[in-house]
């Protein structure tokens, strides 16, 4: 069998396959040793942003301090909130996974001495040393070093050994937490439900007490079992998962009965189901009848979930709208270019449902937070005669609202939904929907500097 073209497998483009190997080497080592680079420039920058009083913070304005923040474990040292948030910015990375990032360096230099050294000695890949800090940022000061005395003594782990090492140090050093945290193993208990994806389905995960996830089970089988009697046609399985849509819409928990206040009367109430959904379809899209083969198709036949704006497909609202003690509310698309300003402050719903729907997510660099759980900023302030409108209000949540009024960065709205931001040193960052882009060129670094 002809395993491939010996020509091909063996050279490229002219150059041997060997060659092309070696690059590859080649590559993979200076890429490691720029990282190496990396991480010695963030422990430098840390020490030139540390913030132990107010005269070391980065910014002071109208008496609001930029304090230091934690960002590894016990014993590192606090950094400049708003420096970090440029550093952050200029490494390209979101504002939570920068800041992991970088205080995983400044673990790792101030608690994990050995680790450090293996980095800075080409000894660990700083990957690695990012995984090991990760577990370690949460030790107090002696499990800390108890890991990084075991890890230096053996050289490298795996990941379970580490794990174990891990446990072992906070048996060792901190045993409240080892209490602790054997106590809060019984008390996990739940039952969650996932995102609804775009068949309508949940997928739900649970941990429950061995007794009652006996009674439930026992419950839901015997419900499927009388599905299949009164002619339910569904498998076994599904229909042990509609038994369970039974058991919530009746409400058959002792505790989910409630008592008549005038007489006292023991009452079952079955709330039934609520669906809540913003709905973007014509009404024609919903009915069964063919529709005129002349008038134009459907826009966007498709509903969305409004807490989690998931996509619905027609047929599962169709189906929604034939179930029995079901509601459906159905809400007219927002036409996000509506400008209609008031003369308040306060927000109006309307005018915040318009700006969480154009800008999605906060707009500082990188920053992946919900609009729905953000702040509005007045781009131009409400008191110098910021209209209140979408036109001038942008997402940002409760952090970057902060470095927007207490420090030095900045931003101007471009274009509705694009917004150009300066750094307190002066590094330029467009934010649109499609992402965040660096609009300053690398620099060139002076060897001799």
């Amino acid at each position: 069998m002809e395993q491939g073209n010996s020509e091909l497998t063996g050279r490229h483009e002219g150059r041997p396959v060997s060659t092309l190997l070696s690059r590859l080497s080649g590559r993979v080592k200076a890429r490691e040793e720029s990282l190496v680079e990396e991480w010695t420039d963030l422990v430098t920058w840390a020490n030139e942003h540390t913030v132990t009083t107010p005269e070391q913070a980065a910014t002071i304005i109208d008496g609001v301090i930029d304090t230091g923040v934690p960002i590894a474990g016990d014993g590192a040292p606090l950094v400049s909130e708003f420096a970090l948030m440029e550093v952050v910015a200029v490494l390209g990375r979101s504002p939570d996974g920068g800041r992991a990032y970088v205080g995983g360096i400044i673990e790792c230099a101030w608690r994990l001495p050995g680790i450090y050294a293996a980095v800075i000695e080409g000894r660990l890949a700083p990957w690695r040393a990012e995984r090991i800090a990760d577990l370690t940022r949460s030790l107090n000061v002696e499990a800390a070093a108890f890991v990084d005395r075991q890890l230096a003594a053996v050289g490298g782990v795996g990941w379970a050994q580490l794990d174990r090492l891990v446990t072992e140090a906070i048996l060792r050093f901190d045993p409240e937490r080892a209490e602790h945290e054997r106590q809060a193993a019984a008390d996990r208990r739940h039952f969650d439900f996932d995102d609804i994806d775009s068949n309508g389905q949940v997928e739900s995960h649970s941990l429950l007490d061995g007794a009652d996830a006996h009674d439930l089970d026992q419950a839901l089988t015997r419900r499927a079992i009388v599905r299949g009697k009164l002619g339910d046609t569904d498998s076994f399985d599904v229909r042990k998962s509609k038994a369970a849509g039974d058991l919530a819409r009746q409400d058959l928990s002792l505790d989910l009965l409630f008592a008549d206040e005038e007489t006292g009367e023991v009452i079952a109430q079955s709330p039934g189901r609520k669906v809540v959904l913003n709905v973007h379809i014509t009404n024609t899209a919903l009915n069964d009848e063919p529709a005129n083969p002349f008038a134009k198709p459907a826009a966007n036949p498709v509903g969305r979930w409004a807490d989690k704006q998931v996509p619905i497909s027609t047929a599962q609202i169709k189906e929604w709208l034939r179930a029995r003690d079901t509601t459906v509310i159905v809400r007219p698309v927002v036409d996000l270019n509506d400008c209609i300003p008031v003369d308040s402050y306060e927000i109006p719903d309307r005018i915040r449902r318009r700006v969480e729907l154009r800008d999605h997510t906060c707009r500082f660099p990188g920053c992946p937070k919900q609009a729905t759980r953000c702040d509005l900023d007045h781009a131009q302030p409400h008191g110098q005669g910021g209209v209140t409108c979408p036109c001038n209000l942008v997402a940002l949540c409760r952090r970057h609202h902060r470095a927007k009024t207490f420090s030095r960065w900045r931003y101007m709205i471009v274009l509705p939904g694009y917004y150009l931001w300066t750094s307190p040193h002066g590094r330029h960052f467009l934010v649109g929907p499609d992402g965040t882009r660096a609009l300053d060129p690398p620099r060139t670094v002076d060897p001799d500097e």
